[in-house]
C-alpha cells in the first residue's frame, strides 16, 4: 500500500468513528465555510468514505444555505442604505457636508476588480459561474446584491454555480479515488 492509500485509509478510519447520520451534517458544515465551500467539502466527504452523492448534496446544501443567509443580510443592508440616502438632510450654509467629510476610499482589491470585469463581460450568470475561480460564492453573492441585482436572480445563479462546481469536484474526486488510487 503506497503512502497516499495509507493516508486515505487512515482518514476513512477516523471518519468511521463519527456516526453515519452525523457525517453528512459535518460535510454540510464544511460547505458553509468561505473558501472551502461545496467543492472542498465534497472532496473531504468522498475521501472520508461517504457516498459521493450524499457528500455532494450535503456540501452543496451547506454552501447554498450560507449564500442564502449572505444574500438576505446584504439585501437588508442595501435597502437600509438606499432608504437612508433617499432622505435628504439639509446642510447649514458654510457647514461641511457629509459627502465632503468622508475619507478617501481604499483602492479596489484584485479579486474585486476581477469580479467586476467578469460581471461587465458575462453578466450575473457568468459572474456566478466563473466567480468561484476568483472569490468565494458568499462574496460574489454579497457584491451582486449590494450592486442592486435582484435577490432571486442572484440565488438562482448561485444555486446553478454551486451545483456545477460541487458536481465537478465530487465526480473528479470519486473518479480519482476509484481509478487512480484504487481506494
Amino acid at each position: 500500500m503506497n503512502p497516499i492509500e495509507q493516508l486515505i485509509r487512515g482518514f476513512q478510519d477516523l471518519v468511521a468513528h463519527v456516526p453515519e447520520l452525523v457525517q453528512p451534517f459535518v460535510v454540510m458544515l464544511a460547505g458553509v465555510v468561505p473558501f472551502v465551500e461545496g467543492e472542498v467539502a465534497a472532496l473531504v466527504g468522498v475521501v472520508g468514505g461517504i457516498n459521493p452523492i450524499i457528500a455532494g448534496v450535503s456540501a452543496a446544501a451547506g454552501n447554498f444555505l450560507s449564500v442564502l443567509l449572505v444574500v438576505l443580510l446584504t439585501s437588508r443592508a442595501r435597502t437600509a442604505v438606499v432608504d437612508r440616502r433617499a432622505v435628504r438632510v439639509p446642510v447649514a450654509v458654510g457647514a461641511v457636508s457629509s459627502a465632503e467629510a468622508l475619507p478617501v476610499e481604499k483602492p479596489e482589491s484584485k479579486g474585486r476588480a476581477k469580479f467586476k470585469r467578469w460581471l461587465v463581460r458575462f453578466g450575473v450568470p457568468g459572474a456566478s459561474i466563473l466567480g468561484p475561480l476568483a472569490i468565494p460564492t458568499q462574496f460574489t453573492s454579497a457584491m451582486l446584491v449590494a450592486g442592486g441585482t435582484s435577490r432571486a436572480w442572484v440565488l438562482l445563479w448561485q444555486a446553478v454555480a454551486i451545483a456545477i462546481w460541487t458536481t465537478v469536484s465530487t465526480v473528479s474526486v470519486w473518479a480519482a479515488l476509484t481509478f487512480l488510487v484504487d481506494v
